[in-house]
């Protein structure tokens, strides 16, 4: 606790360069691909992929982020949570494996029998790493988590290119989606020297279960929040549809995982330690949401206005018809990210059940927006998220997040509205540019540099002028001191 900030802002610092790395692959990676796959290839996998994305938060029931959350957590806690992991695991990748058929039968597409059944070994695979991985960032090793998940990204894209270049299809995507896991896992048992016992009942067994099994059930709404408009739109408009729907979904969804991966293993370990310090915690949560939004926020401006762009300079003429998906996905980069934010707060505070509530209603109104547009196609489906998801889900969540506990809603407000502020600059000044400035002959690529440049100056004015949000940009400058003095306080942090 001593050296929390310099902690927390030098672990920070290198997961988001590690991650900063990754992205830059994950991009690169998207844009050879899909110039090598077709959509229905995208289309197919992700049918399967939707379904196994649902069932996930079964394999680790919550279980890591108790490990993480408590503060007193022994050996035998521990080896009894692996085990169950691994057992959680492997009974998943049964199931699947038995419904594959039926599976294939709801889509009316037979190549998903095998698809399915190798994707269920993912459910075996993460089954034994989740605990070593949640112990890393218990011991607050961001360096090391960020290195080792980056790597295993970088390779398995590597050889999923391979692969696509090698004429494999989309068994090039079923190969990339069991390698990184795979990967993950060699790296957790590497880097931590843990070794599972054999399973025990101890006393706090019950109170990790019944964290988990919040922290679960919450997921398993998300999730099925944002993976129930890909399976209904696969077996209403077919692997083609699903296909342009999944990839500029995962347009929006890189970013957004690679922003918040590094801010949920920074802000879940500090904020656990702090509950009952209001104004440190308040404090701590407002730098942490800060930051993400300054970067979201106008992106998601710039995203949404030059969304044609994005889509020819990343997939390629032949994906044009993924432009205005990837504009109202775009939309969406501007609320989505505040809305993972919040959950710390639940998660950091052992507030489960007010957590699980609030998932319930953010659950309903995700589905019934999308199943609203469901029957208009695609576009509509996205469009229904994002609009929906700005004018209702966002200012729901932060009431409810806010009923108790030290961080109340004018906090969140006030932490926000800057960036909020930069955003509208910023998709005024593209808009003007896109209709005032002279036709040009440039390549998309060019023009998405000058979009990003007037997007970067734009976001930037705007932070100035408003105080909160030139105080932003000085706490920036804080950084360095954070990396070197270890015994900086976490007071002020």
């Amino acid at each position: 606790m001593s050296n929390i900030g310099h902690r927390t802002a030098r672990g920070g610092v290198f997961i988001f360069a590690a991650q900063g790395v990754k992205v830059l692959a994950q991009f690169g990676a998207m844009v050879i691909l899909a110039r090598l796959l077709s959509p229905a290839a995208f289309g197919l996998v992700a049918m399967t992929t939707a379904l196994n994305a649902i069932l996930d938060p079964l394999k680790e029931l919550g279980l890591s982020s108790a490990t993480i959350q408590k503060d007193d957590i022994s050996h035998a806690e521990v080896s009894t949570l692996f085990w169950i992991n691994v057992s959680v695991g492997a009974v998943i990748a049964l199931l699947l494996v038995v419904a594959a058929p039926a599976i294939a039968a709801f889509y009316q597409q037979p190549d998903l029998v095998p698809v399915t059944r190798w994707l269920a070994l993912g459910f075996v695979i993460g089954g034994f790493g989740a605990q070593h991985w949640a112990l890393l960032r218990r011991q607050m090793r961001l360096g090391d988590v960020a290195l080792m998940e980056s790597g295993a990204e970088i390779l398995s894209f590597a050889m999923a290119i391979v692969l696509a270049f090698e004429g494999a299809g989309y068994w090039a995507l079923v190969a990339q989606r069991l390698i990184g896991p795979s990967l993950v896992v060699i790296g957790g048992w590497t880097l931590c020297r843990w070794r599972p016992g054999l399973p025990s009942h101890t006393p706090g067994l019950n109170g990790l279960f019944a964290f988990g099994a919040s922290v679960t059930t919450t997921t398993i709404l998300g999730t099925l929040a944002r993976n129930v408009d890909q399976v209904l739109i696969g077996w209403l408009w077919g692997p083609a549809s699903l296909g342009l729907y999944e990839r500029a979904s995962k347009l929006l969804m890189v970013p957004i995982n690679n922003i918040f991966i590094p801010f949920y293993s920074v802000g879940m370990p500090i904020l656990s330690r702090l509950p009952d310090q209001e104004t440190r915690y308040r404090h701590a949560f407002g730098e942490l949401l800060e930051k993400l939004v300054m970067i979201t926020m106008p992106a998601a401006a710039l995203v949404l206005f030059t969304s044609d762009w994005i889509t020819d300079v990343l997939f390629g003429p032949q994906w044009e018809a993924a432009a205005p998906l990837v504009g109202y996905f775009g939309l969406a980069i501007a609320y989505y990210p505040s809305l993972l934010a919040i959950t710390l707060l639940y998660m950091s505070q052992n507030r489960p059940s007010e957590m699980l509530r609030a998932s319930l209603v953010d659950g309903t109104l995700a589905v019934l927006s999308i199943l609203a547009g469901l029957p208009f196609g695609t576009t509509a489906v996205a469009a229904a998220l994002s609009i929906v998801g700005i004018v209702v889900r966002l200012p729901v969540s932060f009431w409810l997040v806010t009923r108790s506990g030290p961080v109340r809603v004018r906090d969140i407000i006030v932490t926000v509205l800057p960036s909020a502020v930069a955003a509208v600059v910023v998709g005024t000044a593209l808009w003007t540019f896109r209709r005032l400035a002279p036709v040009s002959s440039a390549s998309p690529l060019a023009e998405m540099f000058y979009a990003a440049l007037i997007a970067f100056v734009g976001a930037g004015i705007a932070f100035w002028l408003l105080p909160r949000g030139r105080c932003a940009l000085r706490n920036l400058g804080r950084l360095p001191k954070l990396l070197f003095s270890p015994g900086q306080s976490a007071g002020a942090d």
